[in-house]
């Protein structure tokens, strides 16, 4: 357990890690190229490990180094024999191997921790499934663990695939299809969550040489195509510099984040429109992205686009003055825990009025006070629950270990807010 000690005012300049989202797809695709890629500044936590440790078992060598990943990709996944890979509660990880399975001539098998087998993969699966892949969920409700059985390349062609639950799967998808033996469509039906992490796919796929077109609510990806190897620079993780800018809006001082783009691809980085919407100060630079905090306002917001900062605003609503309610959600349940369900449950303890219907919340700012903080060993909980900590006096945070999924280093980073204080 850590005790968070309250913080007068920020005013500090913070580098982070590098994005998440964005190693578990350079991985990838690094892998399936021909030749050696850097990936630098690529994260090193216990998701994309898992991501790595997957590869590895796919017959791939991944050596981490100072300044990143190294990929010795060979065009193909070397390894013909029956795998059996573990991967904790990374959803990136299980989805996305799942479907480069498919690329393989031997079986694969599949697992998780007891979280993961309540994460559902019922569209993905139904949509290997039309590509004529072998695969089964063996959980209830078409959870893992998830068997792949040996069958030759996927054939490529039309899916049609619901993209209300996860872009995870469409990018999963996308990722490995230059390699399917002709031209594949993939279709979305109905609306589409996340949709920015689908753009994030695109562009990491681009950067290594392949091409995807987008028409609507579709996406065509030529057959024939190849990733080259290449030195790739991984910039930091918008998700969690979300953190930090929402430390300068509940004391109303300053943070500025130094690597990252002010035009980067995260869809995340919309959580400081709404920042500004509330009454913070956005200053943009080449070298980083400032936050300068001001007196609150509740707001209304769709944060379907960027599900995984709605901890980290609900946070901020609640120093907010008014209400503040953030909609079309729902699939922030079927996260690391019930996110919607762990952020009322969490914030009533500190005193502040929280409804959740299916797929919102409503925040009704005031004053937070003491409690001891549950994360539900989920990394977003803790992380965000602990910037509370900076302006509410008894902040405690159980299960503090979870934020090596994502941020390992993140309480050493909490402490250079601490510098000039």
């Amino acid at each position: 357990m850590i005790a968070i000690k309250p913080l007068p005012k920020c005013a500090a300049e913070i580098t982070i890690p590098g994005s998440k989202s964005y190693t578990h797809r350079a991985l990838l695709v690094a892998a399936l190229a021909k030749g050696d890629s850097l990936l630098i500044n690529a994260l090193k936590s216990e998701d994309t490990l898992y991501t790595a440790q997957g590869l590895e078992k796919m017959g791939l060598k991944i050596t981490w180094e100072k300044t990143g990943a190294r990929v010795e990709g060979k065009g193909e996944l070397p390894n013909k024999k029956e795998e059996k890979i573990y991967l904790g509660n990374s959803g990136t990880s299980m989805r996305f191997l799942t479907a480069l399975a498919a690329l393989r001539a031997g079986g694969t098998y599949l697992d998780g921790n007891e979280r993961m087998k309540e994460r559902p993969m019922g569209e993905l699966i139904k949509s290997l499934q039309t590509l004529g892949i072998k695969v089964h969920a063996l959980g209830k409700n078409n959870c893992p663990p998830i068997k792949v059985e040996p069958h030759q390349l996927p054939a490529g062609g039309i899916i049609k695939i619901k993209g209300a639950e996860s872009s995870q799967f469409i990018s999963a998808l996308l990722l490995v299809s230059p390699y399917f033996q002709k031209d594949t469509t993939i279709i979305i039906e109905g609306p589409l969550a996340s949709k920015p992490y689908i753009s994030m796919t695109r562009e990491v796929m681009a950067a290594f040489g392949v091409e995807v077109r987008e028409d609507n609510n579709s996406f065509f990806v030529p057959a024939g195509q190849r990733y080259f190897a290449r030195e790739y620079f991984i910039e930091g993780d918008a998700s969690n510099a979300s953190y930090f800018w929402a430390a300068a809006a509940i004391t109303q001082g300053r943070v500025k984040v130094k690597n990252l783009r002010p035009n980067s691809g995260q869809g995340d980085l919309n959580f400081l429109n709404l920042l500004q919407r509330m009454g913070c100060q956005i200053i943009r630079r080449e070298d980083g992205i400032e936050v300068q905090g001001g007196p609150l306002k509740g707001i209304e917001a769709d944060m379907n686009s960027m599900p995984d900062v709605v901890p980290t605003l609900a946070v901020v609503a609640a120093f907010a003055n008014g209400e503040s309610i953030i909609y079309n959600v729902g699939h922030l349940r079927f996260k690391e825990s019930d996110r919607l369900k762990a952020v009322a449950t969490e914030l009533s303890k500190m005193g502040i009025k929280v409804e959740e219907g299916r797929d919102w919340l409503k925040v009704k700012g005031g004053q937070p006070q003491a409690a001891e903080i549950e994360t539900y060993q989920d990394h977003r909980i803790a992380m965000s629950l602990a910037i509370a900590g900076l302006a509410t006096p008894g902040i405690k945070i159980k299960g503090t270990e979870c934020v090596a999924k994502s941020f390992p280093d993140f309480w050493e980073k909490l402490q250079e807010l601490y510098g000039n204080f």
